[in-house]
């Protein structure tokens, strides 16, 4: 059941913040939801929003300024929180980049995370019944993104779980995990220590698969090229040529001079509901 936290109108629509008693993480979650005016009298396309390190349900959708998009395309957005919170985990809270705001979208084998950081099953699945369960969305029209964190969720989701999403795309993201600080930090925390593990929530390890799914449209990228994250975090190198070998269609697009932040996320992000609505709302 959903807890209605606060509501605000916004380009015609509504922007919310909701919280339920979450079975899959075992404690209550916050998400945020914009529907535009056209979900007052049908079911309208969403598009999932994944944060990145640090972020909550609210930093998408106070500083990205994208329901004015999605209420021209009349598509909703939905944010869902980055990590479990109130775990009470010791050592969950000792860093910026593992734990709480820092869930990466896996599940967790490792103890003491694999009771509560359930994020990939909480995304792909809870989540998703309960915004089709309680909101007007469409469930044959739903895309995903991101951002860094949230944007190596995304591809990862999308990749494994064509049934479920339509369309992705991404702001600088994670492209290859299993190869920057970030990645091997949360993977080897989560996970364990055995990297065979670890491929199944690697974009760039994905992609090559027999299983990925091939987007109508492609996959769009944008990566600032002043990013400081650029070089020891993010690869989109990496995930390029790998897409290219097994021929997926995959945009990467550089930028000069925009860092990782919202400000550049903010300049594109109108291209990327865009991209999404040519496919969503058909």
């Amino acid at each position: 059941m959903l807890e209605l936290v606060e509501e605000h109108r916004c380009f015609d629509g509504v922007q919310r913040i909701y919280r339920h008693e979450s079975q899959t993480i075992g404690l209550p979650m916050r998400f945020s939801v914009f529907l535009p005016a056209a979900s007052s009298s049908s079911k309208v396309p969403a598009l999932f929003y994944l944060a990145g390190l640090t972020c909550t349900e609210e930093t998408f959708p106070i500083k990205a300024g994208a329901q004015r998009y999605a209420a021209e395309h009349g598509i909703a957005l939905i944010a869902p929180d980055t990590s479990p919170r109130g775990a009470d985990i010791p050592g969950e809270k000792d860093s910026w980049d593992f734990g709480v705001g820092a869930g990466f979208y896996v599940d967790a084998t490792r103890e003491p995370w694999a009771r509560r950081y359930r994020m990939y099953s909480y995304v792909t699945q809870e989540l998703r019944e309960t915004v089709l369960a309680e909101l007007p969305v469409r469930e044959d029209r739903i895309g995903i993104f991101g951002h860094s964190m949230g944007g190596h969720g995304a591809l990862v989701l999308a990749l494994r779980n064509p049934d479920l999403y339509r369309s992705v795309s991404a702001f600088a993201p994670i492209a290859a995990p299993s190869q920057c600080p970030w990645g091997v930090k949360a993977f080897s925390g989560y996970l364990g220590d055995d990297r065979s593990a670890w491929a199944q929530y690697d974009a760039s390890e994905l992609i090559l698969g027999d299983a990925a799914a091939r987007f109508e449209g492609g996959i769009l990228i944008d990566q600032g090229l002043a990013d400081q994250f650029l070089a020891e975090q993010l690869h989109p190198d990496v995930l390029e040529r790998n897409a290219r070998d097994a021929g997926h269609s995959l945009i990467v697009r550089r930028h000069e001079g925009y860092d990782h932040g919202y400000f550049f996320i903010s300049t594109f992000v109108g291209e990327h509901v865009a991209h999404h609505a040519r496919v969503l709302c058909r």
